[in-house]
């Protein structure tokens, strides 16, 4: 049995779904930000299907973003059980996170971004105070079985995260999916530092991929982060991966006069609101340009200051 909590969170994309599984385990998975507000909604969600917060015997993160990961501290009694990807997140490691401020302005050097916007770095460092301090003790690997519900199938479901995974149970034909599919929107496939030094995720490439393997399943319904259950998923898929190409095609078209930069496609994709939310456009900017020199539609080329510059092929 799965019991939905709607949780608020301080973000734009407004509240957060956790779930209350139950089987031989009671889990929840997925805990919103770390407010007062949140765990206030969890408390009152978990006793509304008649259990307290000392109940919970595993947390379950489908992925580190704060409005996923925040209120793991509340449950001292629980396993904290997730991909690897979440650890430093969870335990504020010192060393990944200057790596972290190291690959993001090595990034913004590569975009082309103008050095009044190099501050970015420390910016995306913000929500690190709404995800909470407990580290995982079990990690969840691609195929595991979810312990204490062994109908549940672990499937790591990249591309909106590193740490992303869903939950596949083929028996009900469910699948409890984070954010990998959501009923209105595409999930931004976010441009984030590798676990261990080394290239970074083509995180568009590795979200289709992703939606690609949930399109091979027959999905009945999907339990997603935000907003409502999601229906008729292989046509939704379909549209959504059509669409993507769609907008690739448009950033191919906006270098038929010359080569351009990450930061200046970014300005042309997104002319108002690139400045507010910069992080996220240029990750999506950046997963467009992946899958267009996945496919062969344009070259890229490094010039004397460390900018990548990219044209049509």
């Amino acid at each position: 049995m799965i019991h939905k909590i709607t949780v608020p969170t301080p973000f734009a994309v407004g509240d957060v779904n956790s779930y209350l599984l139950k089987g031989d385990a009671l889990t929840l998975i997925d805990v919103g930000p770390k407010t007062e507000e949140a765990l206030a909604a969890l408390t009152a969600g978990i006793k509304e299907a008649g259990y307290a917060l000392s109940d919970i015997e595993q947390v379950l993160l489908t992925h580190h973003h704060p409005d996923h990961a925040g209120c793991v501290d509340a449950f001292e009694q629980a396993t904290i059980l997730g991909h690897a990807y979440n650890q430093p997140w969870l335990t504020k490691d010192e060393k990944f996170l200057k790596f972290h401020d190291e690959f993001y302005m090595q990034c913004l050097v590569e975009e082309g971004v103008p050095e009044s916007y190099l501050d970015w770095v420390e910016k995306m460092k913000r929500p690190l105070h709404f995800i909470g301090n407990r580290p995982l003790q079990t990690i969840l690997k691609d195929g595991d079985c979810l312990p204490g519900h062994p109908d549940y199938t672990v499937l790591e479901t990249l591309g909106h995260a590193q740490s992303h995974l869903s939950f596949w149970s083929e028996n009900a034909r469910v699948l409890i999916g984070g954010d990998l599919i959501l009923e209105k929107i595409s999930s931004n496939p976010l441009i984030e530092p590798p676990l261990h030094k080394g290239k970074r995720a083509k995180s568009m490439l590795q979200y289709n991929a992703s939606l690609k393997r949930i399109q091979t399943l027959p999905v009945k319904k999907v339990y997603s982060g935000h907003g409502n259950e999601v229906y008729d998923v292989y046509d939704l898929l379909t549209t959504r991966l059509e669409k993507q190409k769609e907008r690739a095609m448009k950033v191919l078209d906006m270098m038929k006069q010359g080569e351009k930069t990450i930061y200046e496609l970014t300005q042309e994709l997104f002319p108002k609101v690139y400045e507010k939310e910069l992080g996220l456009t240029l990750s999506e900017t950046i997963g467009q340009i992946d899958y267009l020199m996945d496919n062969g539609y344009v070259t890229e080329q490094r010039n004397e200051e460390g900018t990548l510059l990219y044209g049509q092929a």
